[in-house]
């Protein structure tokens, strides 16, 4: 496959290199701009391997980087015809910049660096750290599943520091958003249909902040839309998530379809949803049999008491009982939540301290260990200073 390469900014000899490198088949060149600042929507989007810049300034082009940096985080190859290697490799290796090469150079030469790179950011995608996914599941509808999600996944971004993705799988009903107070403009409909190779950078593109800083893939727009989200797809997804997130919270339908059977088998904890109601516990003994015909670990599976209360005519005892399982947590019935939910503000930012919260955020640092940040093993990158 060809590896999808921009070019930004000018300097002697960048126009016969850019011609030579636009013949050679390992490249696919995509554009050019002058100026980085004017390339905003060629940059943007997730499609590219690889930006090659070029300067005419003796110093570091800090600037022009930092302005393909707030578009992409495609690697970028800096080329120069002026200016001395020493002064630049300080800030080469501060700003992640893949390669600096001074002009004139061998046409293979530069194929050779953007191949690096591009290969370099690949493994660093896929081997830095594996994000941990935590699905929330419930096999009856009401049990409170997208204000444990939502609410989870606010925890684990904004107490805990996580980078964190949402991923509303209820695909047909999904409320993930709305719940959050968003109105998404791109959806997971919108990421599965689009053209090109999923990657961390395009994954990027269609997710939806929250201010927490949770990122939110949002459920399809229309029940109708639904279909086109396949076992496949979803796969894909989960696993370039897990490469640019530290924690994948994953609301699901109260179905065994098949993007559910991809997600569960991608799930390192699940949390199975219970209630005090004779309906949920029937479903939910259904769906331990099925989880256990499945053949998912028992030891991955959390059990999560909703809306306890000793009014109801049941205790905890007793589902612990007729389930044969242990109840690790119980999250109060709390009217603040009820309320926090229409105005659209999950109820772990604005009242922190609730008993709620509390069991949240136990249940939280339980499910969700640290993981090392893809920093920790980037490593170093040998820099090519040598002219030809």
């Amino acid at each position: 496959m060809s590896i999808r390469i921009y070019f930004t900014g000018d300097c002697d000899g960048f126009d016969a290199l850019r011609s030579s490198l636009a013949e050679s088949d390992e490249l696919d060149v995509v554009g050019s701009s002058p100026q980085a600042a004017d390339a905003t929507a060629a940059l943007a989007g997730g499609h590219l391997d690889c930006v090659v810049h070029a300067t005419r300034s003796a110093t570091f082009p800090a600037s022009e980087v930092a302005a393909i940096r707030e578009h992409t985080r495609a690697p970028v190859i800096l080329v120069a015809s002026g200016g001395e290697a020493a002064s630049m490799l300080e800030q080469a290796l501060e700003l992640d910049v893949a390669d600096v090469l001074l002009l004139p150079q061998l046409t293979h030469n530069v194929v050779f660096a953007v191949r690096k790179a591009s290969h370099a950011r690949r493994q660093l995608q896929t081997a830095a750290h594996r994000g941990r996914v935590i699905t929330v599941f419930s096999p009856k509808g009401g049990t409170g599943k997208t204000v444990m999600s939502t609410n989870l996944a606010a925890v684990l971004a904004k107490q805990e520091g996580r980078r964190t993705l949402l991923l509303d799988l209820d695909l047909q009903f999904g409320d993930a958003a709305i719940v959050l107070g968003i109105e998404p403009t791109k959806t997971i409909y919108d990421l599965v249909v689009a053209p090109g190779e999923l990657d961390p950078e395009k994954l990027a593109g269609y997710v939806s902040k929250h201010p927490c800083g949770l990122d939110v893939l949002a459920a399809p727009l229309r029940p109708e839309d639904a279909e086109l989200v396949v076992e496949s797809k979803v796969t894909a997804l989960i696993e370039v998530a897990r490469a640019s997130y530290d924690a994948i919270v994953v609301d699901t339908s109260p179905f065994f379809h098949g993007p559910m059977l991809a997600t569960l088998d991608r799930t390192d904890q699940l949390l199975v949803l219970c209630g005090l109601d004779v309906p949920t516990l029937k479903n939910v003994r259904l769906a331990l049999q099925t989880l256990e015909l499945l053949s998912f670990p028992s030891s991955r599976i959390h059990y999560v008491m909703n809306r306890a209360s000793a009014n109801v005519g049941l205790k905890t005892r007793e589902v612990e009982d007729g389930l044969k399982v242990k109840i690790t947590h119980e999250l109060p019935m709390d009217r603040n939540v009820q309320v926090c939910v229409n105005r659209g503000e999950p109820v772990v930012l604005s009242d922190p301290r609730s008993e709620f919260s509390r069991g949240v955020a136990a249940i939280a640092k339980q499910v969700a260990p640290r993981a090392p940040s893809a920093e920790a093993v980037k490593g170093k990158r040998m820099l090519s200073f040598a002219r030809a």
